[in-house]
């Protein structure tokens, strides 16, 4: 039975592999091949059709990977006898209800919000498109033995040593195995908070502050208390009198470009902050994810207060890119090795192959011109979406023009409660995204403020919306 006539071409594409897969797969769905039947040997699928034998065993396999084939060693090929999939339909779009666990989960895998103007990341056009690339294609030519083990506890060494010399820039001082590669910034923090305190241990955190690192302290039964954030750094007020009152074990801050807020540390309020902490004896753990985004120098508490005072937190998903799922800490040496043991009690040791990729990215000496780049674009739609904001009545809490990040309210009367909720749902229903700000009060505590994404906010259609819900008001 001949299935099809091979494009022989030099640079025709698709490849004969890839020709020979479709033609089985239509030939299958077409029912010239049907359930159970044997296939022609592999010799005999070459020869009828002119290909080689190792074309025609990798499409078989390819098929067989893929649930239409069947094969036992030493036995002939066979179409799969399971019942094939239906057709892949779209179904209609119906817009999810709004709530923590669609904020903090599902909306990772959903797709059909097409202005994701509350979510925490960078859109996908505006990553370096040659980058990530590049460095999996430098992957793919490293031999096998040396990335099939679970890698060192710690991480990848050439990465650590990077990260070090990279923090030595800013004056913090680290040596490579006093740097921890985890699975992300927010499994570094879930592994501090697991390592560091037991269930009832009291904590500070900023208000707002990052979404996850609440549901962390949550799931670990900590207790938590509100610190204010403010423009130049913390309430140091507030936190003094709580220190005072509770045992505080920790404070969590983000020091530079702060999500939900967008704001930054000046160093006097950094300085004041560490003066705090080392008079009442608290460490301090710094989430500074979003440092390769500021386009000026900013204070960095490691640096100045030491890694016995502050556990540094960082990761590449702002920079490289999300998907990446590589972030690290940095303590002093005691702690790390406790933060390793917690690590590889987790989950073992983390993904060595993302670690050599992001290494890769970093040695790249383009990747510096990408984050120029970035940092105008991001400070570009800082422009446009203050502006927007502006004109629309918003009240806008800092004006950082660096970062993803704008923490606003729409006019008065303020939306909050059912209200903030109703007007939340409609935006889904319009395929916009919107992030309340309760969501990022410890306390839970809705004041109708919101965190707005800059980058996914200048979208006319955005500001549309926002206009139609007010007129009526």
């Amino acid at each position: 039975m001949i299935l099809f006539e091979p494009d022989r071409r030099r640079n025709a594409a698709p490849t004969l592999v890839d020709q020979t897969v479709t033609a089985l797969e239509h030939a299958i769905q077409a029912h010239l091949l049907r359930p159970g039947m044997i296939l022609p040997s592999v010799r005999k699928f070459a020869r009828d059709h002119g290909l080689s034998t190792f074309t025609v065993m990798a499409a078989y396999n390819r098929l067989v990977a893929r649930g239409l084939l069947q094969s036992r060693p030493g036995a002939h090929f066979r179409v799969s006898r399971q019942k094939q999939a239906a057709p892949a339909t779209v179904p209609e779009w119906v817009a999810p209800r709004i709530g923590a666990s669609w904020l903090l989960a599902d909306v990772f895998a959903d797709h059909s919000i097409s202005i994701k103007a509350g979510c925490g990341w960078l859109p996908p056009d505006w990553h370096d498109q040659a980058g990530l690339p590049h460095a999996m294609r430098q992957l793919s030519r490293v031999p096998i033995s040396q990335i099939s083990s679970y890698g060192h506890p710690l991480g990848y060494h050439p990465l650590r040593e990077h990260i070090a010399h990279s923090l030595l820039e800013h004056g913090l001082e680290a040596a490579p195995d006093q740097v921890l590669l985890t699975h992300g910034a927010t499994q570094a923090l879930d592994i501090v908070v697991r390592t560091l305190l037991r269930p009832g241990d009291h904590v500070a955190v900023e208000s707002p502050c990052y979404a996850n690192l609440l549901q962390i302290l949550a799931l670990n039964r900590i207790t938590v208390h509100a610190v204010p954030r403010t423009a130049e750094g913390i309430h140091e007020a507030t936190l003094q009198a709580l220190a005072r009152q509770h045992p505080i074990r920790a404070l969590f801050v983000t020091s530079v470009l702060q999500n939900p807020t967008g704001a930054s540390f000046t160093m006097a309020g950094a300085f004041r902050l560490l003066q705090l902490a080392e008079r009442h004896d608290f460490l301090v753990v710094d989430d500074d994810t979003s440092r390769d985004l500021l386009p000026e120098p900013a204070p960095m508490l490691a640096a100045l207060a030491g890694a016995s005072r502050v556990i540094y937190v960082s990761g590449f998903s702002k920079s490289v890119m999300p998907s990446t799922r590589v972030g690290y800490l940095t303590c002093a040496k005691p702690l790390v090795d406790e933060c390793a043991r917690t690590k590889m009690s987790l989950g073992l040791t983390s993904t060595e192959v993302m670690e050599r990729a992001v290494y890769h990215v970093l040695r790249d000496g383009r990747h510096s011109t990408y984050l120029r780049g970035i940092r105008e674009r991001l400070r570009q739609a800082h422009d446009q979406v203050t502006a927007a904001m502006h004109a629309h009545g918003f009240e806008v809490w800092g004006e950082p023009g660096a970062g993803l990040f704008l923490w606003a309210r729409p006019p008065a009367p303020r939306p909050t409660g059912d209200e903030l909720i109703r007007l939340t749902e409609q935006a889904l229903k319009a395929g916009i995204w919107l992030a309340p700000g309760n969501y990022f009060d410890p306390e839970g505590r809705d004041e109708g403020w919101m965190r707005f994404n800059v980058a996914y906010s200048g979208d006319p259609r955005l500001w549309r919306f926002f206009h139609r819900w007010a007129a009526p008001r």
